[in-house]
């Protein structure tokens, strides 16, 4: 399961959310997902649009969701929901419930899975 958590330092990251999110509406979350994370220095509103039609999404309906903020209350319920398990950054990763917090190697998840399993 993915779950937004824009940090509030990063003043596009909010809009990058909710832009995924309407991405998600036609199909499209992990493209345009992989879209923000490969141009994280180009975030901006007319890119978000220029993505959105690279993927061929439908222009008209994703201007739309964005401009509307449908997605907005959604991705800072995710945030608050991250916050009150100890998220404090990304990417952080639960695994039965055990948190896993920045980018770790394999042998992290492993380690964890494994006792899991036992």
């Amino acid at each position: 399961m993915f779950r937004d958590y824009p940090l509030n330092f990063h003043p596009l990251a909010q809009p990058a959310a909710e832009a995924a999110q309407c991405a998600h509406d036609q199909g499209k979350f992990w493209e345009y997902h992989d879209k923000l994370f490969e141009n994280q220095a180009g975030l901006s509103a007319d890119n978000f649009k220029k993505w959105a039609a690279e993927l061929s999404l439908d222009a008209t309906q994703f201007d739309q969701c964005v401009t509307s903020g449908k997605h907005r209350e959604s991705v800072i319920a995710d945030f608050q929901a991250g916050q009150k398990v100890g998220v404090t950054g990304t990417p952080a990763f639960f695994i039965n419930g055990r948190m896993i917090s920045g980018a770790q190697p394999f042998e992290k998840f492993k380690e964890i899975i494994d006792d899991e399993l036992r």
